[in-house]
């Protein structure tokens, strides 16, 4: 009777084991291109309302409503994407290519900067060592070519990798059809197979799909608002590489109590320093009334109560998603707080 027991647990722990293993082996050969994977479950998810539109309209033809859903796609996320790229990627070059010239001089705009500073900003300064417009402006310039300079090394790095990132997109775009086609049916499979209760199973399915509504469609789509006001103010004003400072705004605008004031707040201080005054004014005014405002608009329509996450937990996972996992880690950062506040929620909930 013994033995019997004995060897259905020893089957079935060398079966887990097993399923655990071939799982990892499996994870390990797509690591490379996790980014793709990744993206094209953001893109089903985020577009699927449509394709469930496109899929009534087809009369419930399941290949032409995911071929016409991967279309949407392309049309209104990757190409607009590239061309956003190329173009920031040719235009922080031709940042770079002026900060190495001969004829890119701060010195006069340093010097009015100084000449209108307090007296006691100005011991700070030659206390610090700064008080050397020459040598402020030697240090200056030489953070804006380190800058640059690690912005062309990253745009070498994505020329050189062409061939690799041409897959990647290939591979993004092809699951993504299937995703759209299959995608119910993959969902059934891995709710019966996981290990966890119905309901359990259920709610973490939901809260994924809203964490990643809530940081793609609300918080992003939020950044990209505030860069491209912030830049086509900058292009207005006469700023220069106002697409360059745009990116960087937007970058900015997803992380909480940071934002894009980081950027907008300094110009337009050395604008007000600086004699131009009407157009620090209006950058000032734009920084305040639109956009610093713009956040308490669109948040609520956007993302609502999907993502019940406290700034601070939204900032500590983003930052720290971005240290691991690079541009990615914007999107897998808080996805991995969401689904950590979800499940110990779960648990508190089972308790009570």
């Amino acid at each position: 009777m013994g033995h019997p027991m004995q060897r259905r647990t020893i089957e079935g722990i060398s079966f887990v084991s097993t399923m655990v293993l071939v799982t990892l082996a499996f994870m390990w050969l797509l690591l490379p291109y996790y980014g793709a994977l990744l993206w094209a479950i953001i893109l089903a998810i985020l577009f699927y309302p449509l394709h469930r539109r496109l899929l009534r309209y087809s009369g419930g033809r399941q290949n032409l409503a995911a071929a016409l859903s991967l279309a949407a796609c392309i049309c209104l996320a990757v190409i607009p994407g590239a061309i956003l790229l190329a173009s920031l990627v040719r235009e922080a070059s031709s940042l770079y290519a002026r900060i190495g010239t001969p004829g890119f001089h701060l010195a006069s705009g340093l010097q009015h900067f100084s000449d209108l500073l307090p007296d006691f900003v100005i011991d700070g300064l030659a206390f610090l060592g700064m008080d050397d417009l020459s040598e402020l402006q030697r240090r200056v310039t030489s953070v804006l070519g380190q800058m640059m300079r690690g912005i062309a090394a990253q745009a070498v790095v994505i020329g050189q990798s062409t061939a690799q990132f041409v897959v990647g997109l290939g591979i993004m775009l092809y699951v993504l059809f299937f995703l759209f086609r299959d995608g119910p049916r993959i969902a059934a499979v891995i709710r019966r197979a996981s290990p966890l209760s119905d309901s359990h199973t259920r709610r973490i399915f939901e809260r994924f799909a809203s964490a990643v509504k809530a940081t793609v469609k609300g918080n992003l789509t939020i950044a990209l608002v505030q860069g491209t006001i912030g830049g086509v103010t900058f292009w207005l004003l006469g700023i220069g590489a106002a697409l360059l400072w745009g990116a960087l705004m937007t970058f900015l605008s997803l992380l909480p109590a940071v934002g894009a004031a980081l950027v907008w707040v300094p110009v337009a201080v050395y604008l007000l320093m600086t004699g131009a005054y009407g157009r620090g004014i209006l950058l000032l005014a734009v920084g305040v009334l639109v956009i610093s405002t713009i956040d308490n608009l669109l948040r609520p329509q956007l993302v609502g109560k999907d993502l019940r996450l406290p700034d601070y937990l939204i900032l500590v996972s983003t930052v720290g998603g971005l240290a691991l996992f690079g541009m990615n880690g914007f999107v897998i950062g808080p996805l991995i707080a969401a689904l950590f506040v979800a499940v110990w929620l779960l648990f508190v909930d089972e308790q009570n």
